[in-house]
């Protein structure tokens, strides 16, 4: 089955290029199966981009899947157009009301500003409570990962003396996870962050299960049984050139940058970049959705009910 995405949604011609099943409104109503809703709760700067980017890993399962793109009520985008904002996302406020199987949480370039200093930090830590009775399973990543990992664990993040900046090597921790399933024991992963959190805060809580882990850039994925809940601290969601661009960007600012690790072949900024973590995106995101369709209600208005 297809994503459920707005007919003018930017993201819906990428994806159809690339072959991702889309589907319209009336061709959803004409068929008698109840959608999984997913939310988005967007705090990249560009949300274009990243709205593509996680609507082509969910889209690319077998269940009809409906998305809704969320952003946060205090706080005014710089780098995306209002328009854009006021014709596809919802307010938090405008969906608080409503059930959700799933809901993603972003990163955001806020990484190094104490959780709070962020100016939207009251509301994203109502959101996390909410996500607790109104959303069935939550996938926070990068920084939207550690500020949950702060939230409801109060797990510091540190910051780095260098970025960890390209595409490093991780190891499966438990092959058994049904969120790995298919993985292989060693595979590769984007990286862009200035700041960490530590393998030996997160096993100092018995509910967090370290599922992958990198010799050089530490902890990446987490799960925990309580509000089926992942934390990603890495970009498995990233494009081909989503680094280089991050590169191109901080070179023509004049920004301190080293060329990212293991990202283009021979170290050399005018080759094509490789992807080397595209199979496993999908993946994970399958597996995640897969999860979603196991253990959700079917009436969605059960759910968060004594989970």
């Amino acid at each position: 089955m297809p994503i459920r995405i707005p007919d003018k949604l930017p993201a819906r011609a990428t994806l159809e290029a690339e072959g991702v099943m889309v589907m319209d409104d009336n061709t959803a109503a004409r068929q008698d199966i109840r959608p999984l809703r997913i939310g988005l709760l967007n705090l990249m700067p560009n949300k274009v981009r990243t709205e593509t980017q996680i609507a082509r890993l969910v889209g690319a399962t077998p269940l009809q899947v409906e998305m809704t793109l969320v952003r946060v009520s205090g706080h005014k985008s710089k780098n995306t157009a209002e328009e854009h904002l006021l014709s596809f996302y919802k307010t938090w406020d405008e969906i608080k009301q409503e059930k959700f199987d799933g809901f993603i949480i972003t990163g955001a370039p806020i990484e190094t500003l104490d959780f709070e200093e962020v100016d939207y930090w009251n509301e994203l830590q109502d959101i996390f409570e909410w996500t607790r009775s109104h959303v069935h399973s939550c996938f926070n990543i990068c920084w939207g990962a550690m500020a949950a990992a702060y939230h409801f664990h109060g797990i510091p993040k540190y910051i780095l003396d260098t970025k960890a900046f390209g595409v490093y090597r991780h190891r499966n921790l438990n092959p058994a996870s049904p969120y790995l399933s298919g993985f292989s024991d060693d595979f590769q992963i984007p990286v862009s962050r200035w700041t960490e959190m530590r393998t030996n805060d997160i096993r100092q809580h018995e509910g967090l299960e370290l599922l992958m882990e990198s010799d050089v850039t530490g902890p990446c994925l987490i799960s925990e049984k309580e509000g089926k809940r992942l934390y990603i601290f890495n970009h498995i969601e990233y494009d081909s050139s989503s680094l280089k661009e991050e590169y191109d960007r901080d070179i023509s600012n004049d920004t301190p940058i080293e060329v990212p690790h293991n990202y283009y072949p021979a170290d050399d900024p005018s080759m094509p970049p490789q992807n080397r973590w595209r199979s496993h995106a999908h993946l994970l995101f399958g597996n995640w959705i897969n999860q979603i369709y196991q253990t959700t209600e079917f009436d969605i208005e059960r759910v968060g009910n004594g989970q």
